[in-house]
């Protein structure tokens, strides 16, 4: 069973799926002549110095659905994803991520126009929206709206629950020797405070610890990196170099071919900033904006901090510290978070860098925790209304405990086969409601 529902997850991640999710990026940046570039600076201001507009409509304001959305995809994949990208890719697997990350501005900031667009207020007067309401409601297909709300419910309870408190318990259990029934019973009794006020509370917890878990990864990452300043210039020649020629053989590095490169620079770009999938469409929904263009432009930022700053860090120290190639006491390569934790400690003195990643794991693991809470309540909603909403709540805190336990392997798979099956349907509404999103960006922007 096991074996075959890998299969699955192959199959659906496969090389097919990640063209088509950049293939969509590439074009939407094409059609929308380079947004993403063109309005970066106003998308910053907006997200960051903007914090309420006069008279818009929507639960939380444009900076608290923006750390929402970061609090679900800023998680282990900025640590423990970018690694095994570069572990199995080389380091020109880093740029391929940056090209993802850059093109997925574009399906971000699409995802979340339509979000807005197409949103429906509840009969509690919030907002609801995402992917099944642009699909049922723009393009008028109600059954494949339904078959996006069950696959992101699946994957809020694998991806976005379980995997995320296993992550937390045994990282906390490695450095800290603590059981995991504890960690456990801690993460679903905090989990539990954050969703008992909605969306409000989930946003209000975001904006504190979103920042704070990224400045201080930041500034472990920054010290580093300029400790080694020496070897960033020929680090990024190595990027580039690599990106198009493969990687030769390094201590114990074994080699990669520009395909693998491509291929695992690809998935954990994906795998982190979820351009494609269709989520950024759920937080953008609940904010005040008097336009859906105007919250687009916040929500692309999105992609931008997560790929282009927090995954560059990460890929940066595993590089700059040649953490890459060393192995462990077996001879073997090391990978993942090992790999990061390993970077981390032999840039900084002491045991800091292992504190650093710790840390970092369990708040960026957490904040996906409490993010992806949300996705799951409003596609829940979706498919079976409002009366869902506190059984849905209480359930989502136990799954957190018993994920904490339980060996997840089989959990993981399902839950990556419902996340690549999110993308099937969002990609064909953002594709058939292009004109949608054009027409709005030209009013909004003043674009021919």
């Amino acid at each position: 069973m096991k074996i075959m529902v890998q299969r699955i997850s192959d199959i659906v991640w496969g090389p097919p799926m990640l063209v088509l999710l950049v293939g969509t990026g590439l074009l939407l940046t094409v059609v929308l002549r380079g947004l993403q570039f063109r309005l970066l600076p106003k998308a910053l201001y907006l997200a960051f110095w903007v914090r309420h507009e006069e008279g818009a409509s929507g639960d939380v304001s444009h900076f608290q659905a923006l750390m929402t959305a970061l609090a679900a995809t800023v998680g282990t994949g900025n640590i423990a994803g970018v690694a095994t990208a570069i572990a199995l890719g080389g380091p020109g697997a880093l740029f391929w991520m940056w090209v993802t990350g850059l093109v997925g501005m574009a399906t971000k900031y699409s995802e979340a126009l339509l979000g807005v667009k197409y949103r429906v207020t509840e009969s509690d007067g919030t907002m609801s929206g995402g992917p099944m309401h642009y699909i049922a409601r723009g393009l008028g297909v109600q059954w494949l709206g339904t078959v996006f709300a069950l696959c992101a419910a699946v994957a809020a309870f694998g991806i976005g629950n379980m995997v995320q408190a296993n992550s937390v318990a045994h990282a906390v259990h490695d450095a800290l020797r603590v059981p995991t029934y504890v960690t456990g019973l801690v993460l679903a009794v905090a989990t539990a405070l954050v969703l008992i006020g909605g969306i409000q509370s989930i946003a209000r917890t975001s904006c504190w610890m979103v920042p704070v878990m990224c400045v201080v990864y930041m500034l472990g990452g920054g010290v580093i990196l300029v400790m080694n300043a020496d070897k960033i210039p020929q680090v990024l020649a190595l990027i580039f170099r690599d990106a198009f020629t493969g990687t030769a053989a390094a201590g114990g590095f074994g080699g990669a071919s520009v395909m693998l490169a491509v291929r695992y620079g690809v998935a954990r770009g994906v795998f982190s900033n979820e351009s494609g999938l269709g989520t950024a469409g759920f937080a953008a929904a609940a904010a005040k904006s008097s336009h859906p263009a105007l919250q687009a432009l916040v929500s692309m930022t999105q992609t931008f901090l997560d790929t282009l700053v927090v995954c560059s860090v990460t890929g940066l120290v595993i590089l700059v510290t040649g953490a890459w190639t060393q192995p462990d006491a077996a001879g073997r390569l090391l990978t993942g978070s090992p790999l990061t934790m390993a970077a981390f400690s032999t840039g900084l003195p002491g045991h800091w860098g292992g504190w650093v990643v710790t840390i970092g794991l369990v708040l960026f693991a957490y904040s996906t925790l409490i993010g992806w809470s949300y996705y799951g309540e409003k596609a829940f909603v979706y498919l079976f209304g409002l009366r869902v909403v506190r059984p849905y709540r209480i359930v989502f805190c136990v799954a957190v405990f018993f994920g904490a336990m339980t060996e997840l392997t089989m959990v993981w798979n399902l839950a990556d086969i419902a996340n690549g099956l999110m993308a099937l349907p969002n990609l064909i509404g953002l594709l058939c409601l292009l004109p949608v999103v054009l027409k709005e960006s030209r009013h909004s922007w003043g674009e021919s």
